[in-house]
Parts: C-alpha cells; structure tokens; sequence
C-alpha cells in the first residue's frame, strides 16, 4: 500500500461516510498515523441523494473528495481500495491493493440496502443508497417520461407513469414529495404531449403510519402534504414481489410499474473476519461497549451505523441516521489519543438534536423534544440545518443557489441523462 513506516500508533480507519470523515478530521495533526479507507474517493452526503434521484440537484453538489478534506493533515493518508477481510490476531486487513497492518481497526462501514430475502425484489427494483444509484433512479424516471410518450398503448403508457416508492421513512416520504412536484411543475411544461393527471406516485409502508420513528404529529402532516401533491399512500401494505412490469403485494393492490424505487430499511455492512459474537446477526451490526469497542477485540471499533451499542436511554441501538455517527466520530478521536495515552476514555452518550423530513415546497415536518411543529418554518430549519451540515464551501454555495433557483421558477435544473440506464445491466 506504500504507507511509509512509522514509530506513531497506526489507526486504520475503514469507511468515509459522516463516522469515518469526523474521526479523521478530528485526528489531524495528532501524534498518530491515520489509513483512511475507502472504495470510493468521495464521501457522499446522503440525506440529499433523494434530490439527485429526482433531479434537483447534480451529484459534485453533495459529494466530496476525501483527499481534499485530509489535504493539510500530514499524518493522514487515503487509500482507494475495498478492505475484503480482517486478521485479528496478525492485526492485519487485507484488502483489494493489499495488506495492511495496524494497531487500531476503526470500522466506519455503514449499511447496504435490505430486502428481506426478496431476490426478484433486489434484481428489479432501484436503490437509493449511492451518488450512482441516485443517478441510475434520475435517469430511468427521465427514460420513462420519454418512453411513455411514444408508448403504443394506454397501459403501456401507465405503466411508464406508474412510480412505485416503497418504504414510508424519511427517505421515502422526501422522495415520493420530489417525484410529485416534478410531475406538478416540470411534466405540465417540458412534455406538452403527456397529460399529468396519467402519472401517479404510489408510497407503500408497511406499518400503519408514515415516518414510523417519528412522532404521530410528524406522521399525520406528512401525509396531508403529500395528499395535497397528489401522492398515493398505501399504509400496512408489503411488496411480495416485483418483476419488473409488476407491483404484487399482501393486499389487493396491484401496481403496473417500470420503477420501483426500494428505501424499506438497511442492514449493515460489516467486513468479514471477526467471530460470528461479535456481530448482531439479526442488524448486521457490530455489537460494541460505550466506547465503541467490537466485543472481544480491545483494539477493534466501530463506529456509526455498523455499531450496535445497547445503552439505557437505546435498548434496541440508536438510529441509523447521521447524528450518532458523527457525535461518536468526534468522541472517539479523543477517546484513541486517551487510550494510547493509558487515560481512561469518556462512555458514549448520544445527544438527540431531533428529527426532520422535508416533503416539498414551503413544506417540511421537525421534531425537537417537545417541540413539534410543520410547514414553512419547518422547511426552513429544514433547508438551514442541511445547507450547514455539507461538507465544503463549495457546496454549500452551489447548494444554495440551486435551491434559490428551484424556488423562485418552480424548477428542477438538473434534469439530464447523462448515462441511460438499463435495470437488467444495474
């Protein structure tokens, strides 16, 4: 891997997302070596994917070149690779490139998608986890608009118009409200030979509310937002299979579709090596102490949504969301300096900023404690909190141009397809 030896500790950190990138930031300039790696070169900020799907935005606004974050940091160095497995008792990963040796593992690896055991689900269905996954979704939603007008037959046509989201969380609810105000806004004026009113977005959940880890508050304004935009929402109802034209479900609901859009749940995405206790079968998460510890492996951690950390106020682990990720990220590059210092290091304990999900235009859902509240003032704080969070300058200046310009000409600019797509070669 051509990591130039040294007499620093060497913390090998594996993964880029919101855990990984707040470690290493937060190790810059300390008296250790830092490996960060990933097969990516980017760290992608993922609670705005959903905008890339749907075209409004472009994939450079909400992603970020690892080297450029870490470009000051002397001790800090990355590698693009894919770690394959682990060796604890050499302390050694071996990956695409090559080996390496360390004397703390830090895995930062994240989820995958789930679907439940579901093959035919996981072959023709889209997920949304990726920069390029997202711009698979813009581009065949793009495709199906144009297909469907030159489609020989009304249900060919329909099922062209017919977007299917499953899963009604954060993800799914944001992106169902995107779809609808493309097909408001854009479709009425870019495709004068397409009536609107054909196309139809459907949001299936499979439990009795929408954002289920919400409040009911939160749940019910939701709903009445994306009722207003004209979406379709199917509550207590599963996908039993989806072949690629059709919706079947545990209902009578029958869907013809090209796209279904898959954001039902995550499982995690953990390396191989580690003995089978140290894993959560059930979540795929690594099961940690409250200093991140793997359980039996003093000198392996893990970090974000790969930890299973089981605390008094989270008997069942924290949320899967950025929050935790990067609140544990921070801690744990003081925790590492103590550690190797032989200083105890401080317990984990996550400080909940709240919960939120933006729905469209002027409309937005914000839990904060007791505090619940909904539209133009939650779309604003909304907007706020995530134009800060991105990484870089840059980004947050393109952004917020990119918003302005949506909301002042009821716009989606970044309506290309760049790469076409084709669900069997995915």
């Amino acid at each position: 891997m051509n990591i130039p030896e040294s007499n620093l500790p060497r913390i090998v950190v594996v993964g880029g997302g919101f855990a990984g990138v707040n470690l290493v930031k937060s190790l810059k300039n300390k008296p250790v070596q830092v490996v960060l790696i990933d097969k990516r070169n980017y760290h992608t900020f993922q609670p705005l994917l959903y905008q890339v799907s749907s075209s409004g935005l472009e994939p450079d606004s909400i992603a970020y070149p690892l080297r450029k974050i870490i470009k000051s940091s002397q001790n800090i160095f990355f590698r693009l690779a894919e770690v394959q497995t682990i060796d604890a008792q050499t302390n050694t990963i071996q990956t695409s490139i090559g080996d390496l040796t360390f004397d703390y593992l830090v895995l930062a690896t994240g989820t995958k998608t789930n679907y439940f055991g579901n093959k035919d689900v996981e072959t023709y269905s889209m997920p949304m986890k990726t920069v390029p996954q997202a711009l698979n979704i813009r581009s065949l939603i793009l495709q199906n608009l144009e297909k469907a007008t030159i489609a020989k037959t009304v249900e060919e046509r329909h099922a062209f118009l017919n977007f299917v989201i499953v899963g009604g969380g954060p993800t799914g609810v944001e992106l169902a409200g995107a779809i609808a105000e493309l097909k408001n806004n854009i479709v009425p004026k870019d495709y004068h030979d397409l009536n609107a009113n054909d196309m139809h977005i459907h949001l299936l959940e499979g439990g009795d509310r929408l954002l289920p880890p919400m409040s009911s508050h939160a749940s019910k304004k939701a709903a009445e937002f994306l009722n207003k935009l004209g979406v379709n929402i199917h509550c207590n109802t599963f996908v039993k299979n989806y072949d690629g034209k059709k919706v079947e479900t545990n209902t009578d609901l029958e869907l013809e579709s090209e796209t279904l859009i898959w954001a039902a749940g995550v499982t995690g995405n953990p390396v191989k090596g580690l003995a089978s206790e140290a894993l959560f079968e059930k979540l795929n998460r690594y099961r940690v102490n409250e200093y991140n510890q793997v359980e039996n492996y003093p000198h392996i951690f893990a970090l974000g949504d790969i930890a299973y950390m089981e605390t008094e106020a989270y008997p069942k682990g924290h949320p899967q969301v950025a929050q935790p990720a990067i609140q544990q990220g921070q801690l744990f590059a003081k925790n590492i300096v103590k550690l190797i210092a032989n200083k105890p290091m401080k317990k984990f304990k996550y400080k909940d900023k709240g919960s939120m999900a933006t729905i469209g235009r002027n409309k937005a859902v914000v839990d904060l404690g007791s505090l619940k509240f909904s539209g133009f003032l939650a779309w604003f704080v909304w907007m706020f909190i995530h134009l800060m969070a991105l990484v870089g300058f840059r980004n947050r200046v393109v952004v917020f141009f990119n918003w302005s310009y949506n909301y002042i000409n009821f716009d989606k600019a970044a309506r290309l397809i760049i790469r076409p797509f084709n669900k069997l070669n995915k």
